[in-house]
């Protein structure tokens, strides 16, 4: 069996790499190609081209050329090669044109870790409606909606839980971590694995850590880069504020298990978190039109998933707006952020005041830490039901082409 691949993220790599070994134990003469990252070669993938990570639809527009070229590799690949099945991961806008060229061919489409449609613009279910074949759903409310709008969805539970069950921290750096740091509790900060993520994001993330720092001056701040680039970024900048903070390089998972609470940019990264036990408190900066803009698009009413889990098993209110009344999200009150798993803040103003304030106390009263981290627990266990996501996901690949 041949696979085709299109994964555009870091997050999207090391999913797709993650089922591609699945399939390997399964499919001795599996093949797979396609766009992907260094994650996806180590598996055994022939990457064709990395697709940029890209936020926001301008900076999309700006590399039109090259994203039009991207696809004209890939048509040339699922033209020229016998391939089985067309697998995508999230990364709407550009992968809606790799099922467009598949579906034209007959080959088969399946979105692994499908992109937050029932999120942010539901009006593009029409396109999973049309060109995909199956939905391979990670979250048990987003199964619900993707078979409340007529896709053909099947719920495997989040891959991220399995690989963080797998996953093994490096006992030789922690040990030299811990002689270093170990002194104080560990405030660990995980500033995003775009660039424009951490450029949007940093500052208000410094001025955090020194809010904590002025009333908390033991504790030892740490920063998770997810790359030699994105450190050079944050020394960068760390240099200008005159801050010293140690910079840890492909150290997320040892930085996250080391870490007393944590202060991170939205992402699925919030799941590891979750996995991990670890109170986290959310920030996201956007520009200002970039604020008014997503109030018409989104239709949850917390954007970090972790949140939404929680807001979900509550039984409660829905996580979702009424689609029959058109209401635009209000910035959340104290009340309901403090209700938050993860307090998250997206804002277009600098709000490290108020996201200091939730590390503060959660690191100087102990009782506080320990309750947040036992509502994680329990959030867990609740959410956490699958035994083997990649397993399930692989045999759905497979099972139809036998």
């Amino acid at each position: 069996m041949k696979f085709f691949f299109s994964a555009g993220e870091p997050s999207g790599d090391l999913h797709a790499a993650a089922l591609i070994e699945t399939i390997k134990e399964r499919v001795t003469n599996a093949q797979f190609v396609g766009f992907g990252g260094p994650k996806m070669k180590q598996a055994g993938c022939r990457c064709i081209a990395d697709i940029p990570a890209i936020m926001w639809f301008w900076h999309a527009i700006k590399r039109y050329f090259h994203f039009r070229a991207l696809l004209a590799k890939a048509k040339k690949v699922l033209h020229a090669e016998k391939i089985d099945v067309v697998v995508l991961v999230d990364y709407p806008g550009f992968n809606w044109h790799i099922a467009k060229a598949a579906k034209k061919l007959g080959i088969p489409v399946v979105y692994f870790m499908p992109p937050q449609v029932w999120a942010w613009a539901q009006f593009r279910v029409k396109k999973m409606r049309r060109c995909v074949d199956l939905v391979l759903c990670s979250l048990p409310f987003e199964w619900q909606w993707f078979k409340r709008n007529g896709c053909n969805a099947l719920f495997i539970g989040h891959p991220y839980f399995e690989e963080i069950r797998k996953k093994q921290s490096d006992p030789e750096f922690l040990e030299k971590f811990y002689a270093q740091y170990g002194h104080a509790p560990i405030l660990t900060i995980l500033p995003g694995s775009r660039n424009q993520e951490i450029q949007a994001n940093l500052n208000d993330i410094l001025s955090t850590v020194n809010h904590v720092h002025r009333d908390l001056p033991h504790i030892q701040p740490v920063i998770a880069a997810f790359s030699e680039t994105h450190a050079t970024m944050i020394h960068q900048r760390l240099a200008k504020r005159k801050i010293a903070i140690p910079v840890f390089v492909g150290r997320t998972t040892e930085l996250i298990r080391a870490a007393d609470c944590c202060l991170a940019v939205s992402g699925s990264v919030s799941l590891e978190l979750l996995a991990c036990n670890k109170p986290t408190v959310i920030c996201f900066r956007v520009g200002g039109f970039g604020l008014f803009v997503q109030r018409f698009f989104r239709r949850t009413r917390y954007i970090t998933l972790v949140n939404l889990l929680g807001m979900d098993r509550s039984r409660g209110q829905s996580i979702f707006y009424d689609d029959s009344v058109w209401v635009i999200p209000k910035e959340p009150s104290k009340t309901e952020r403090d209700r938050m798993l993860f307090p998250e803040f997206l804002t277009s103003t600098d709000r490290s005041v108020e996201m200091a304030d939730y590390l503060i106390r959660w690191l100087s009263e102990p009782r506080l830490l320990a309750t947040r981290k036992q509502r994680l627990e329990l959030l867990l266990r609740e959410v956490d039901t699958v035994e083997s996501p990649l397993e399930l996901a692989a045999d759905a690949l497979i099972k139809p082409q036998s």
